[in-house]
């Protein structure tokens, strides 16, 4: 029996209800690009029987736990530490030239933020670690420690879109001449500090920060922005993606990249489209869907998701 703690993945239904064509076709691969625990790949695995997982993560205390989750289906699923820009090589590795669907779930995993010691949640008390793959990296204590002022305003601006960046990067270069800001508890306080009391009613002052510190800790973004293109080019013909973004950096990257494979590329004024400039894809959804009331209700975590998703018509030119 597995000890592995069950959480809701997000959107469950809906996403397999997308994915449904190209995980029922013979010889079907799904790349589940953020394995996280492992619950929407079992469900995949269960409701498919033809169906051959591919499963990738940086972490490995999830790629471990998701490994016990997933042994019943034996030899059906393989698992690869990677980070998702990665995708090509671990194709390559296990010697798969196609995949029928791809999934990513983005952001920090319901494993991360429930371990107090990662150091991801506001929160909690814990080392400002911050890492997906505590194997490698620079860990977020050292961003604060390191970076310059201009430096950590450009990454609170970039990446948490926080509009009170100078103040809070100028408080931490202040702050960390009498001591080291090592601890979630003690950003967490600087920064209340440091915050307007009219602007701390409108949220906690310390959320913009901790989503910048991570993406800047994992490099999520580039990894989003190579990966992607990555995974459209593995697709087969009829092959399928679904996207879980959940705040707007990451939905943007998603948006762009789906809307430049579902354009033609024929010149404007041609009388009629040409076989080689119809778009690759094709959406699956009108813009962005969002979970339904009664799973945001169950499902706190479902609160800010974005669902993209598209299908592959044809082969690249």
């Amino acid at each position: 029996m597995t000890t592995t703690p069950v959480h809701i993945p997000v959107m469950l239904e809906r996403t397999l209800e997308l994915l449904a064509p190209a995980l029922d076709v013979p010889g079907s691969v799904l790349v589940d690009a953020t394995l996280g625990l492992g619950g929407h790949a079992e469900a995949a695995l269960e409701r498919h029987p033809g169906l051959h997982l591919v499963g990738l993560d940086r972490d490995t205390d999830a790629l471990a736990r998701a490994g016990e989750r997933l042994a019943p289906f034996g030899d059906r699923v393989d698992l690869v530490h990677t980070v998702y820009s990665g995708i090509r090589d671990a194709l390559a590795g296990l010697g798969i030239d196609q995949v029928t669907a791809v999934l990513f779930d983005l952001g920090v995993s319901s494993m991360q933020l429930d371990e107090a010691e990662r150091g991801f949640a506001y929160a909690q008390d814990a080392p400002l670690d911050m890492r997906m793959d505590r194997t490698t990296g620079i860990t977020a204590a050292t961003v604060l420690a390191e970076y310059s002022e201009a430096e950590l305003r450009r990454i609170f601006y970039a990446y948490g879109e926080e509009k009170l960046a100078p103040r809070y990067a100028r408080r931490i270069v202040e702050a960390r001449v009498e001591h080291p800001l090592e601890r979630s508890s003690q950003l967490v306080e600087l920064i209340a500090q440091a915050t307007p009391r009219a602007v701390q009613r409108a949220g906690h002052p310390a959320k913009r920060v901790f989503q910048a510190l991570r993406i800047e800790v994992n490099g999520e973004l580039a990894a989003l922005e190579a990966a992607l293109p990555a995974a459209l080019d593995a697709l087969a013909v009829g092959g399928r993606i679904v996207v879980l973004a959940y705040q707007s950096l990451e939905d943007r990257i998603v948006k762009h990249e789906l809307a430049s494979r579902t354009r033609s590329t024929a010149p404007a004024g041609l009388p009629m489209e040409l076989p080689e400039h119809s778009p690759e894809f094709r959406l699956l959804v009108r813009g962005a869907e969002l979970a339904d009331e009664a799973e945001r209700a169950r499902n706190p975590r479902a609160i800010p998701v974005r669902l993209r998703a598209a299908e592959r018509l044809k082969e690249a030119a």
